[in-house]
């Protein structure tokens, strides 16, 4: 379920994933591969928390792979 902070959304990785048509693992070696930049905002525990723009770019990025 999406977190809603100062008028923000936020969504966890898995939420993000779900959204954008992309497995978990598979973001998580775009990062490690710095082929996605990662997110900027984190929780407390330092869990990554993606904004609509995050969700948007991974979702541009999901579909240019899948074109190539």
């Amino acid at each position: 379920m999406p977190l809603q902070l100062d008028g923000k959304t936020f969504y966890n990785t898995q939420e993000a994933c779900k959204l954008a048509g992309i497995n978990k693992d598979t973001f998580l070696r775009w990062v490690r591969q710095k082929k996605f930049t990662d997110v900027e905002y984190r929780d407390r525990n330092g869990w990554r928390l993606f904004t609509e723009d995050d969700t948007l770019r991974l979702k541009t990025k999901v579909n240019h792979v899948k074109k190539s």
